[in-house]
């Protein structure tokens, strides 16, 4: 045989088309429908081969096309116009490098659109969407991250059901990325790790207005194991897992340095990336500051967002081997072996394990969870972190998390709202943007669903078709499985089940009761189809098993056709699900499903949720009269046959609510009611769970209080740090000396309007009656009301203080109230965040 060569000739772009070099580099791209359709109008077919990749395009589409549309009148107008919208939207890009500081934002992973393929799942996609959030509300953020060789894995399913992880090197020329260079070199950093220093290339990733720094371990420089650190995304390997981490924290930190960058406040994004406040608190300590002083410097400027409440989601290593990646540098930070321990130990466990996620709540003072429920659910799981708080008033909070609707929303809904309101975009985190929907007629919003339904059903029929080719199936068995797929996209009832296949997400509830589920199948007016996708981790044997159980249900005679198992999903069969579906159906373990961005996207899209009511779907569920956005099924919290309860509800509501309402058409065979339920679920969701609203209040809340925070701690060479940590270490030798008695208070019965004072006398040997404060908490009877008392004087000895707590002077009937102290500084943003709290 003769040898076989490669060649591979990339076309020049012509003068005229050279800013489409810009329009590639840029991830404005990926929600930008205007910059992707012009691509696609120079070649479409090169366009869908590429995976809609402008920087793979321009590198393959044939010189011919290219040079045609420099002839082509309207081409040309549409590029200058795509131009102009682009220019005008970078505007003023914010400089992360003034005095007013930027903020840094640090996750392992970012899911920006699938031509960058390093995310995972929900974490990545989020991150993606803050950063692009960030971008239209022209914050001056910086994301940093790891670029991983390998991404994730391509999935593919064989025959028996089973997922084939596939791992491909990626080319990065052809990735919408570009190299960092400094003094006309490569910009790298150095990390020390155990007998050696790991190099990292640093790129950047452009989006929008924000810059995200990616940083790569496969450089010449490393040894072979070393380059191949950062080949896979969260590599199953325990120390190459810590080595990442590594990387992303400590390595983190210095690119920020080596650019010149100073971050303001920092936002830690899940664990993974915590080791960059142990690197942030070693620059102050080598220039002298005390650990702890340090310490309370950097968490002052810190936000942790924790993402996951099931155990396996928070990443744990065996101590030793974190101690070995830091021993080298105990010297510096100025601790020994058990204190750098300690900032990893989880209270509520044996100390086995050195946690990330006790390590960023420990260098942070601010973390939330990601929806009202999660934030609870959070709180509970950190509850050992501020032992004598209640864990409903510790410091953890939340802020529900949202999507960036113009990467999500579908073309037609798009141009409708480019139609009623040109400026949408700016005020998608306002109220009234839901009026975008409200007087669009009927058979316009259900002609645009039934459109974007059916390119997701050609895609998906394109899909099986790939998938039975591959598994040697034939034509008959194609056409069964494809055959409902072929009627009209109105007279079939199309639900949709794709997110990652963890087990706590239960993607096989709904056939739990298989002859219930086939009989409603049969008896269903309108035939129902039920599309799953998703991914399991590669090392997670039971979410590969449910992937092989739906695939062999499919295989079932009773469900050929109805049910439908679709592999290689990403963000790009995503975005087309969740726009295409009628119904999006979310089965989790509750509370274990932390917020469920998907039902947000469908939501956006006037698709339907039918979802246990967990995440964020707690709070979106909305009716209003006998409109609803969606059925909420409440969980059986305490029944011991919970699963089989919560899948005979579901399949109660497919029977008796979902497939009734799809099914009641007018005269015109249009679902009237549907459509005003679709209606109804783009004007409830889009204002609250848009990802504009969401860092919006990550701004105002967190992101401005750590800047004001970290820059009180850092003044007068760091004289308030210093101060909180002489405070805290007086707090812990001589809280247990604290006494308090109550000298005056009210009757049991007082008349209305008289006032009830309680007066109270407390004692602190070694601590100043400044640093206590005194609260009633007063039962309602429908919730619990907190009243801070104020100092109203020293008695004769430093350490007794005198206190009042006044109860509020509207309330009538019978009421209980407790007193407590707490101990208070003025650094604090949050009244208990010293976790020291004494009953009365």
């Amino acid at each position: 045989m003769p040898t076989s060569r490669h060649l591979e000739i990339r076309p020049r772009l012509p003068a005229r088309l050279e800013v489409l070099s810009a329009l590639a580099g840029n991830l404005y791209y990926s929600w930008s429908r205007p910059v992707r359709d012009l691509f696609d109008s120079i070649d479409s077919e090169v366009w869908l081969a590429c995976e809609e990749n402008p920087v793979r395009f321009l590198q393959t589409v044939p010189q011919a096309q290219l040079d045609a549309k420099t002839e082509d009148a309207a081409f040309l107008a549409k590029l200058d116009a795509v131009m102009r919208d682009f220019e005008a939207y970078l505007g003023q890009v914010p400089d992360t490098k003034t005095e007013d500081g930027a903020i840094a934002y640090l996750c392992a992973e970012f899911g920006f659109h699938e031509s960058l393929p390093i995310y995972s799942g929900g974490l990545g996609i989020l991150a993606g969407d803050h950063c692009k959030a960030a971008s239209d509300l022209n914050l001056p953020l910086v994301g940093i991250g790891l670029l991983y060789r390998q991404g994730y894995f391509q999935q593919c399913i064989d025959a028996t059901g089973h997922q084939v992880p596939r791992f491909e090197d990626l080319d990065f020329s052809r990735l919408p990325i570009h190299r960092v260079d400094g003094d006309g070199q490569p910009l790298t950093v150095a990390v020390d790790l155990p007998g050696r220093q790991v190099w990292l290339q640093v790129w950047a990733v452009h989006v929008g207005r924000v810059t995200v720094y990616l940083l790569d371990a496969d450089v010449a420089a490393n040894s072979a194991a070393d380059r191949e650190i950062t080949h896979r995304l969260y590599d199953s390997d325990r120390r190459r897992r810590l080595e990442q981490e590594m990387l992303l924290g400590v390595g983190g930190v210095r690119a920020l340095r080596a650019l010149g960058i100073a971050p303001a406040a920092w936002h830690i994004n899940e664990g993974h990336a915590a080791f960059s406040t142990l690197e942030r608190i070693a620059e102050l300590t080598a220039s002298g500051l005390p650990f702890d002083a340090a310490r309370q410097a950097v968490a002052a400027a810190t936000v942790f967002t924790t993402h996951t409440p099931v155990p396996a989601g928070h990443d744990t290593f065996a101590p030793e081997l974190v101690a070995g990646y830091w021993e080298d540098r105990l010297a510096t930070l100025g601790i020994d072996r058990p204190t750098l321990l300690q900032l990893g130990h989880d209270p509520t466990h044996d100390g086995q394990h050195f946690n990330m996620t006790a390590l960023a709540i420990r260098g942070s003072r601010q973390c939330n969870g990601v929806s009202r429920i999660h934030g609870g659910v959070a709180a509970g799981m950190a509850a050992a972190f501020w032992p004598e708080v209640p864990a409903e008033e510790n410091p953890v909070t939340h802020v529900t998390n949202g999507v960036h609707v113009e990467t999500f929303l579908n073309r037609d809904l798009a141009r409708l709202f480019d139609a009623t309101r040109l400026d949408w975009r700016d005020h998608l985190h306002e109220t009234g943007i839901g009026a975008l929907i409200e007087t669009t007629e009927p058979e316009r919003l259900w002609s645009m669903h039934l459109s974007t339904k059916q390119h997701l059903v050609a895609e998906l029929k394109e899909r099986l078709a790939r998938q039975a080719e591959r598994w040697g199936e034939g034509h008959v068995r194609l056409a069964q499985r494809s055959r409902l797929l072929d009627l009209p996209p109105e007279q079939f009832l199309l639900v949709g089940f794709a997110r990652r296949f963890a087990t706590y997400k239960r993607a096989t509830l709904l056939f739990e009761d298989r002859d219930r589920l086939a009989r409603l199948i049969e008896s269903s007016p309108y035939p129902l189809v039920f599309v799953f996708a998703g991914k399991a981790h590669p090392s997670d044997e039971p979410g590969q098993a449910l992937l092989r159980e739906i695939h062999e249900l499919s295989r079932d005679p009773r469900f050929i056709g109805h049910v439908l198992l679709v592999e290689g999903y990403d963000m790009g069969l995503a975005r087309r699900l969740v726009a295409g579906c009628d119904v999006w159906l979310n089965t989790p373990e509750y509370p274990l499903e932390a917020s469920g961005t998907s039902g947000q996207k469908a939501g956006l899209n006037g698709v339907l949720n039918l979802s246990i009511a967990d995440g964020w779907w707690a709070e979106g569920h909305d009716r209003d009269g006998h409109v609803a956005n969606g059925w909420s099924i409440p969980p059986h919290l305490e029944s011991a046959a919970r699963r089989r309860a919560e899948a005979d509800d579901l399949l109660t509501v497919l029977e008796t609510e979902v497939v009734p309402l799809f099914t009641r058409r007018d005269a015109q065979g249009l679902p009237g009611e549907w459509i005003e339920w679709q209606r109804h679920v783009i004007a409830t969701v889009l204002p609250r769970f848009n990802a504009s609203r969401m860092v919006s209040d990550y701004h105002e809340t967190h992101y401005r209080p750590a800047v004001a925070a970290g820059r009180q701690m850092a003044k007068d060479d760091f004289r308030a740090a210093r101060e909180r940590s002489r405070f805290e270490q007086e707090l812990a030798t001589h809280w247990d000396k604290v006494d308090a008695h109550v000298t005056a208070a009210p009757g049991a019965v007082i008349d209305s309007g008289e006032p009830a004072i309680i007066e109270i006398e407390t004692i602190s040997p070694g601590l100043s009656p400044e640093a206590l404060r005194c609260e009633a908490v007063l039962d309602t009877g429908r919730a619990q009301r907190v009243i801070a008392g104020e100092r109203i004087g020293q008695v004769t000895e430093q350490s007794l203080g005198r206190h009042r707590v006044t109860l509020p002077a509207d309330l009538s009937g019978e009421h209980d109230y407790r007193l407590r102290l707490v101990p208070t500084h003025e650094t604090l943003l949050h009244p208990y965040e010293l976790g020291r709290m004494r009953w009365l």
